[in-house]
């Protein structure tokens, strides 16, 4: 290709959720602009998006302990669940919206209902989510919520978890039958899918190798075609860059004021998969338990039913890890490279107060086979090594920034959105919930970058996500409308075979 430019409006760096995610928005609220997608894998949603990399449940905070807080007074917080359960019904709203005009067919590809659940031991934590419990069954979106800490009960919700168990101290579990199992990577497969019919040109084997601004306020990226090793140059008036744990050192190269004093560090995780049919049959369900004291919350065990090719699987983990790798693909020098002037002492900051989850992920790099095992069967006491092994799951790069109430170096646990003062460029940081609050998330990238065009396509918003702007939690009847429509457009009503 030589020097020659190609000029665009969009370019999507990374074709993994969130890329699909906007493109596939972009496309419904500007179908005449032109956009262009860049991703270094062969394939799409093969990184964070792919359903063996974790990216795959449908966080909706009905089940992970971790939303729900305990404040010094003994009370459960309860805010941050409603804000994820709202976003994630937002998600569920796009889709039913993309479902009903045929952009996406067979839901069942990726969303199937499931039980979420929440499980714990010993009298505290009982008393926990007893609190807990009462606290979200008040609010709409958690209606339908049971608890019960009756071991026979207990026997009929989680078979497989109470097979062969010593109940010799307090037990307790939260259910709720509202919770799906969502295949991000095939609906990642789809979105791309139809936005190559809408004519989005989707570059496989491309690096971005440089993201510069021109004098005209646009962007230029040089772009490495890694199957002919020539260097290709694309200008665009926007770029969103959406490459995973590949989105930071890309968001540096830009050089934009907000890009500095943002660090990244990486934690890799490991999970074990069951192979035994007889034993993938006695569980259906996503059941989270409760994080040990000093470890992150992205490493809170759970054992989760999930559908991969339209067929059941058992997962159990995640088992943290180390590894100085952006990406799962990516290169033992990210980050090192990652380092910069601007952003060495925030990173020291975190190093200095992270001391407790170093040591953590540490004891988790040294687990042995035979620990592992042990983790798995303090949720399945009859776990058999023959009928496990480990996966890698994929990398996540969790955010180190400045906060006025952290101070210096504090470790964000959760997604962030980064733009410029303009609006012309914008990256996804961060991990879980991410695919979960995906469309919620890239509304946001959307009317921080496109504020001038928000009064014309608000409308049409609206038609794709009726409840845009109002809060679901506020208005039981608009919750059980939309709940009942997308639980309709998503087939969510058909009960699994496996439960007939």
């Amino acid at each position: 290709m030589g020097n020659r430019e190609t000029k665009t409006d969009v370019i999507l760096i990374g074709a993994g959720i969130m890329s699909a995610t906007l493109g596939t928005l972009l496309k419904q609220l500007a179908p005449e602009w032109d956009i262009q997608v860049f991703e270094k894998l062969e394939k799409p949603g093969e990184e964070s998006s792919n359903e063996w990399n974790n990216a795959g449940t449908g966080h909706s905070a009905l089940c992970e302990l971790n939303y729900t807080p305990e404040r010094p007074d003994g009370s459960v917080d309860i805010k941050k669940a409603i804000t994820i359960n709202e976003q994630f019904q937002v998600s569920k709203q796009f889709w039913a919206f993309l479902v009903q005009s045929g952009v996406l067919e067979n839901p069942e590809d990726f969303i199937r209902p499931l039980p979420h659940m929440s499980l714990v031991r010993g009298e505290k934590d009982v008393a926990f989510l007893k609190k807990r419990y009462k606290a979200l069954k008040q609010v709409p979106l958690f209606e339908g919520m049971e608890f019960s800490d009756d071991p026979e009960t207990l026997k009929e919700w989680i078979p497989l978890i109470m097979e062969g168990r010593t109940v010799n101290e307090p037990l307790a579990a939260t259910k709720i039958d509202t919770g799906t199992d969502v295949n991000f990577g095939a609906l990642t497969r789809k979105l791309f899918k139809h936005l190559e019919k809408k004519n989005v040109a989707i570059h496989y084997r491309h690096l971005v190798k440089t993201i510069k601004r021109t004098n005209d306020g646009n962007w230029l990226l040089k772009v490495k075609n890694l199957q002919n090793g020539q260097v290709e140059r694309h200008v665009a008036k926007f770029v969103f860059i959406g490459a995973g744990g590949g989105s930071l050192p890309l968001l540096q190269k830009t050089g934009i004021p907000e890009s500095k004093h943002i660090g990244g560090f990486p934690v890799s995780g490991l999970f074990m998969v069951c192979h035994n049919p007889e034993v993938i049959e006695k569980h259906h369900a996503k059941v989270y338990g409760k994080a040990k004291v000093g470890a992150p919350p992205m490493s809170v065990p759970h054992l989760d039913t999930r559908y991969i090719d339209n067929k059941r699987s058992l997962l159990f983990g995640p088992f943290a890890g180390f590894s100085p790798k952006f990406l799962k693909t990516g290169s033992y020098f990210d980050l090192i490279r990652s380092v910069k002037w601007n952003n060495i002492l925030t990173m020291l900051a975190a190093g200095i107060k992270e001391m407790a989850l170093t040591k953590y992920l540490i004891q988790q790099v040294l687990l042995s086979d035979d620990k592992r095992m042990e983790e798995l069967r303090e949720f399945v006491p009859t776990a058999r090594k023959e009928d496990w092994e480990i996966i890698v799951a994929g990398q996540r790069v969790q955010v180190i920034k400045d906060t006025p109430t952290g101070g210096k170096g504090t470790l964000q646990f959760g997604t962030e959105v980064v733009t410029s003062a303009d609006g012309s460029v914008a990256a996804l940081l961060g991990a879980s919930p991410g695919a979960s609050t995906a469309v919620h998330v890239m509304l946001d990238v959307i009317k921080r970058c496109f504020p001038n065009q928000m009064k014309e396509w608000e409308p049409k918003i609206k038609e794709m996500i009726p409840s845009y702007g109002q809060s679901l939690a506020e208005q039981p009847e608009l919750f059980k409308e939309i709940h009942a429509m997308t639980s309709e457009s998503l087939r969510l009503n058909q009960r699994a075979e496996s439960e007939q």
